[in-house]
């Protein structure tokens, strides 16, 4: 990593984010088709072997022409509103609120100074209601960028910590870090919003009727629809996001790092992280989650079954680790 500046950072993430946009309706579609055809197959069992492989094929066909253009379509809005409002949704899902000069003086000039050291625009500033530790960086580039502080972290760090902490959410901003994983949590949030919405159909459609064939084919249909989204929004997405940001946490430390040339204020900063990181807010937002400095989720979620699949991919390497890598730029030993 030592080898790789902040301008070979900056193209290879502006590279992932465009295999990203490519990969996300590409794989989506692809496993859709498999859980369509797979589904085709209990539809059709009842015809004999020989054409039962043809109607099998035909229904799935038929079933993916008619579905497939439509969360095509869909995705790519979502993706279009998300990207230029995406970061608007997260603010607002957290409760944020911004600070100024007036309601939050210190917290804004130690701002505007990293970001002057960094050679970036000022982001705007919004803190969350929550006496825990964390942060993180959102937006789409650095001209449209924003940070957020919980006011724990604002009021139980010391100026070199805060300072550290800022300028590790400031280089994810410069790094383009911002946009590739706004554009992440788009694609896993459609994901996850898209398997729930089709399995309440599928639990609510109404099957009065034993006789109703029509009505059985689109629960099955429905529940296998979202049982590919489930695949994708917590395995196939977090394996792909950890293929396009394996290293970012690191590269933002490690900037961090240089921006202050402080790397000690960053370690004292991550090992008090380490022991309050729960925000309430987002406890329950296992998407979001993944751009903060250090896990927010609780015990409970961070053991879920849904989390420790996807957490399998995470991209975050241990604090422990992040630390060692800090201390070996301030000369430990």
């Amino acid at each position: 990593m030592a080898n790789i500046t902040t301008y070979d950072f900056i193209s290879s993430n502006s590279r992932r984010t465009v295999w990203l946009m490519i990969l996300f309706p590409i794989s989506l579609a692809a496993i859709i088709y498999l859980i369509i055809l797979l589904a085709s197959i209990f539809v059709t069992a009842d015809k004999s072997q020989i054409h039962n492989q043809i109607s099998t094929i035909a229904t799935a066909n038929q079933t993916a022409f008619h579905i497939l253009p439509v969360i095509s379509v869909t995705a790519i809005l979502w993706i279009l509103v998300s990207y230029y409002a995406g970061q608007f949704f997260i603010l607002s899902a957290v409760s944020a609120v911004e600070l100024t000069k007036k309601n939050a003086p210190e917290v804004i000039r130690t701002v505007e100074n990293i970001a002057i050291a960094a050679g970036l625009p000022m982001p705007k500033v919004y803190a969350i209601d929550d006496e825990a530790l964390n942060a993180f960086a959102t937006g789409r580039d650095p001209e449209h960028s924003y940070i957020v502080l919980t006011k724990g972290i604002i009021n139980k760090l010391k100026k070199p910590e805060l300072e550290g902490v800022i300028a590790h959410e400031m280089s994810h901003i410069g790094n383009r870090d911002i946009r590739l994983m706004l554009i992440m949590i788009v694609c896993i949030s459609f994901a996850t919003v898209v398997a729930e919405l089709l399995l309440r159909f599928a639990l609510t459609a109404k099957t009065r009727n034993s006789k109703n064939n029509n009505n059985a084919v689109v629960q099955i249909f429905s529940f296998a629809l979202a049982t590919a989204f489930y695949i994708y929004g917590y395995l196939v997405a977090p394996l792909i996001k950890l293929a396009v940001s394996r290293t970012r946490e690191l590269q933002a430390d490690a900037t961090a790092a240089l921006i202050t040339r402080n790397p000690q204020g960053l370690i004292d900063a991550l090992k008090k992280i380490s022991d309050n990181s729960i925000v309430k807010n987002l406890s329950d937002k296992q998407t979001i989650s993944s751009i903060c400095i250090a896990n927010p989720l609780t015990k409970n979620k961070q053991n879920s079954f849904f989390s420790k699949i996807s957490g399998l991919f995470a991209t975050h390497p241990p604090i422990e680790d992040r630390i060692k890598a800090l201390q070996a730029m301030d000369g430990y030993r």
